[in-house]
C-alpha cells in the first residue's frame, strides 16, 4: 500500500501533538535568559503563516523588552485586576486572590499582537457575511507562535486583564487598530503538567465526548462510538513511552544488560 502524500512520520506526528498536549499559559517560572533575535524572529514568522480570511494577514507585533515599558503595562494589569477581582465573592474570590495571572515583568519579552480589520481594502474575500473572521485569522496566529514556542522551549502567557484603549496610549498603537494578545515570552524552569487554573481548582477539563454532535446538534456520541474515538494524546504519551523504554532497555535498566540480551516484560 502506497503512502499517503504529504503525511507526517510518526516522530513528526507526536512532536506535533506533543507541542498541543503541553502547551500552557505560563504565568510564572520565567527565567532571566534573554531570547536570541533568531529564534523570536522564527516565532513571528511561524505566526506569519497563519491562516486568514482572504490572506489579508491582518496582524503586527510590537516586541517590547523595556523595563518601563513593562512596568507601564503591569500597573494597567494591577488597576484591572482590582476591578474584576470585585466580581467574585467568597471562596472564589479568596481562590481568584491567589491565583498569579500574568508575568509581565518577569517575562525577558512582552508581545503585543493587533489586528488591523481595513487591512485588504473594503472587500476581502470570504468576508462578507461574518465580519469577525479577521479577528479569528489573527487568533490563529497567536495560536501558531504558541505552538512553537513550546517547542523551542520558551512558555507564553496571554495576559487578557487589560484595559486595550490604555494599552494602544502605552505603546503606540493606532486607535484604528484592534489589540488582539498581549503576550509574555520566556524560557521557563519547567512547564506545569496540567494549566494552572486546573490544578487550582478553578475550572476542570471537559470530556471531548460531551462536546462532540454527529451530522445536528445534540445528535451525540453512543457510549460505542465514544470508545471508538482516537484519543491523539494517547499517540503522544504512547510514543514517549516507547521512547522511554527503548532507552532504559539500552542502558540495561530495563531487564538486562543490553550485553547480556534484553528480557522483554509481557
Amino acid at each position: 500500500m502506497s503512502r499517503i502524500q504529504g503525511r507526517f512520520s510518526e516522530p513528526e506526528r507526536e512532536a506535533v501533538y506533543r507541542a498541543i498536549f503541553e502547551r500552557r499559559d505560563v504565568r510564572r517560572n520565567f527565567l532571566p535568559k534573554s531570547i536570541p533575535d533568531a529564534v523570536i524572529m522564527r516565532l513571528l514568522t511561524a505566526a506569519h503563516h497563519a491562516g486568514s480570511v482572504g490572506f489579508m494577514q491582518p496582524w503586527d507585533f510590537v516586541v517590547i523588552r523595556n523595563d518601563a515599558t513593562k512596568r507601564a503595562v503591569k500597573n494597567l494589569f494591577i488597576n484591572a485586576n482590582g476591578k474584576a477581582a470585585a466580581r467574585y465573592a467568597g471562596a472564589k474570590g479568596a481562590l481568584y486572590r491567589r491565583l498569579k495571572l500574568e508575568g509581565i515583568e518577569e517575562a525577558p519579552v512582552n508581545l503585543c499582537i493587533t489586528c488591523s480589520r481595513r487591512r485588504g481594502g473594503p472587500q476581502v474575500l470570504g468576508r462578507s457575511t461574518v465580519r469577525a473572521t479577521d479577528l479569528y485569522s489573527t487568533c490563529c496566529a497567536v495560536q501558531n507562535l504558541w505552538l512553537a514556542a513550546r517547542a523551542e522551549g520558551i512558555g507564553v502567557g496571554w495576559v487578557s486583564i487589560l484595559d486595550h484603549e490604555a494599552l494602544k496610549r502605552v505603546i503606540g498603537v493606532p486607535k484604528s487598530l484592534t489589540v488582539l494578545a498581549y503576550l509574555c515570552l520566556g524560557y521557563v524552569s519547567r512547564f506545569e503538567s496540567a494549566p494552572d487554573l486546573e490544578t487550582s481548582g478553578w475550572r476542570h477539563r471537559i470530556p471531548v465526548d460531551q462536546l462532540i454532535h454527529y451530522e445536528a446538534w445534540g445528535n451525540q456520541s453512543s457510549d460505542k462510538e465514544s470508545n471508538a474515538n482516537a484519543d491523539h494524546q494517547g499517540l503522544y504519551e504512547n510514543g514517549r513511552r516507547r521512547k522511554n523504554q527503548a532507552r532504559r532497555r539500552a542502558t540495561g535498566v530495563e531487564g538486562q544488560s543490553s550485553s547480556r540480551g534484553v528480557r522483554h516484560r509481557r
